[in-house]
């Protein structure tokens, strides 16, 4: 299985066309922010857009993309795994949007109690799964993928402590544009794409031939 990446689209998904039309992929994860602070409806246009090109989509919002935003990606003909899971063949995909209290008082954030106790459930229905993919907006905290450049640490403590008890296979996060990076917490691999509008993605390639000793291989892409 090929699955393709892209996350902080904040409205502005041409990338993302122009690599799905010159790219085939088995699946399209979106890890949130898909618009800049609304409007909710213009989530469902883009949605549909990327959905066009017959791969499943799999979608969460991000701490950007207005609370009333969920409604839309149910609507859409994408799948959203806010909160939720799927599982292909032996494969549990699941994610958890939004982020932890920002500076900033944007539209979708949680207090780290819910994020835990929410993002834990989700991760918990895949954790019998051969691999399991955690799809978050926000990173987990002290990693890589959540660092500014002042060097401060700002993602959430509650995703790490999910990930240090579940071992996801793969987290795949953003929120903070300037982290693109690859790092590890004990088994699991996080990995922040960076901004798909500055041509940014991340590539998963899931190599299920061997039952017994399924492969997983990933890489940072340049559009």
């Amino acid at each position: 299985m090929k699955i393709v990446a892209f996350s902080d689209i904040h409205g502005k998904y041409g990338k993302i066309m122009d690599f799905l039309k010159n790219n085939e992929v088995d699946l399209v994860i979106l890890t949130g922010d898909i618009t800049h602070f609304g409007p909710s409806e213009l989530a469902g246009e883009i949605l549909n857009e990327i959905a066009s090109f017959d791969v499943p989509v799999l979608a969460i919002p991000g701490n950007c993309d207005p609370a009333e935003m969920y409604g839309k990606l149910d609507n859409s003909n994408a799948i959203n795994i806010h909160g939720r899971s799927v599982t292909v063949k032996d494969i549990g995909i699941c994610g958890f949007g939004g982020s932890n209290p920002t500076p900033f008082n944007t539209p979708l954030e949680f207090e780290e109690v819910e994020i835990y106790d929410q993002a834990r459930k989700a991760l918990e229905e895949v954790k019998d799964c051969k691999i399991t993919l955690f799809v978050t907006h926000a990173p987990p905290a002290d990693t890589k993928a959540d660092v500014l450049p002042s060097g401060d640490h700002v993602g959430s403590e509650s995703l790490r402590k999910v990930i240090e008890e579940l071992q996801p296979t793969v987290n795949v996060c953003g929120h903070i544009h300037e982290a693109r990076s690859k790092d590890t917490i004990g088994k699991t691999e996080v990995i922040n794409p960076g901004m798909i509008s500055k041509g940014h993605a991340c590539l998963i390639n899931i190599d299920d031939s061997d039952e017994e000793d399924i492969k997983v291989e990933s890489e940072i892409i340049e559009l």
